[in-house]
């Protein structure tokens, strides 16, 4: 499948199998990661109440149309921390879109009382520890940042010490074995590990994702009396982040509310615009964000369809798999692992999970993919 350059960041898949050389190519594509934590203006807050709604509408409108370029989740930090109110989390393919989507909350009004109070910079890339004994983590899914739907989220910069790097290769996974072994007693809490060697003041960028917060503190705790302890030079400051809304996330800053209530277990529906249909031939594909997940949109033979591009074995991307138009399939470009394009389902390979499907839309020419989201 040979497919045309698009602007926007996006990327096409291919039809031919992937060679070693490809994969490797493949393997080697790391996602820049972003978190920019802004605190309010106290003078925002005395504002008069309909101007303040205005405001927080206007914001909300420029931060939901960078989904075509990033995967960005929205949390509140009111109530946990004095010094920010408000993460954006943002995972992108190039640092482009951090910069673009900067300037555009810059430029709103509300943009005029958002001062940023921390802005870190980091890359996904593979570990060169082994995680012993790991039944499903690999060097591929290390290289992706894929959030669940988790409620908190703890996120701090981290730098080892100098001699820490002064250590042979084998002494230090010795360590990291035990650091690892705790890890794997808090399965609740998940960790996503991005590297800033060079791109920013720090070495690592840590954030968890939990339901729990007395299981991340725990770990933390029993961490500290771990041998890797000992070589820790900085790990603050540390963020206690509340999954959101976006509306929602906003209307904890203070202000009149302009999210739509919805109520627990309720379902609402949410649709981006993708791209005119003539910019997707058939046996091309394009990836968008929606709701903080990446969706895949694949033409095969004139038909549109959508799913999570996100393999459920090792999260690979599935836009650039191989796509059979006669069956209706596409093949993950990381591991054998084939989907039923129509349904998502699981069909061959090691995959036993199936993908999340989306809803497709053509309005008056222009490519619109949905879904329905439980709260």
């Amino acid at each position: 499948m040979t497919s045309r350059p698009r602007p926007n960041h996006q990327h096409t898949s291919h039809s031919n199998g992937s060679q070693p050389e490809d994969r490797g190519k493949q393997l080697a594509r790391r996602q820049y990661i972003r978190f920019a934590l802004y605190k309010v203006d106290q003078a925002w807050r005395r504002l008069n109440p309909d101007e303040q709604a205005a405001q927080k509408q206007e914001l909300a409108d420029v931060i939901r149309s960078f989904n075509r370029q990033m995967l960005l989740r929205p949390y509140s930090l009111m109530g946990t921390r004095a010094d920010a109110d408000l993460l954006l989390w943002q995972i992108a393919e190039s640092p482009i879109p951090f910069r673009e989507l900067a300037t555009a909350v810059a430029s709103t009004q509300m943009g005029s009382y958002l001062n940023m109070e921390y802005s870190y910079l980091s890359q996904t890339k593979r570990s060169i520890y082994e995680i012993r004994g790991a039944a499903t983590d690999t060097d591929e899914e290390r290289l992706i940042i894929d959030p669940s739907e988790a409620k908190y989220l703890f996120v701090y910069p981290f730098i080892k010490t100098r001699d820490w790097y002064q250590m042979s290769q084998q002494a230090r996974q010795g360590i990291m074995d035990e650091h690892i072994e705790v890890g794997r007693k808090y399965p609740s809490v998940r960790l996503n590990t991005t590297y800033s060697f060079g791109l920013d003041d720090y070495e690592f960028i840590l954030a968890f994702e939990t339901d729990e917060p007395s299981d991340f503190l725990d770990l933390v705790q029993e961490l500290r009396e771990t041998e890797s302890s000992r070589y820790t030079l900085q790990d603050t400051p540390l963020f206690t982040c509340i999954n959101m809304r976006l509306e929602e996330a906003l209307d904890a800053l203070g202000g009149p509310a302009i999210a739509q209530p919805i109520t627990a277990g309720e379902a609402h529906e949410a649709w981006t615009e993708v791209c005119p249909l003539d910019e997707l031939a058939a046996g091309e594909t394009k990836t968008v964000f929606l709701e903080g997940k990446m969706v895949g949109l694949f033409n095969v033979s004139g038909m549109i369809y959508a799913l999570n591009n996100r393999c459920t074995h090792a999260r690979g991307p599935l836009t650039e798999g191989k796509v059979n138009a006669d069956e209706c399939s596409v093949v993950c470009p990381w591991h054998y692992g084939k989907f039923d394009l129509k349904t998502g389902v699981a069909v061959d390979g090691l995959v036993r999970k199936s993908v999340e499907t989306y809803q497709v839309e053509i309005r008056n020419g222009i490519i619109y993919v949905g879904t329905r989201v439980l709260v």
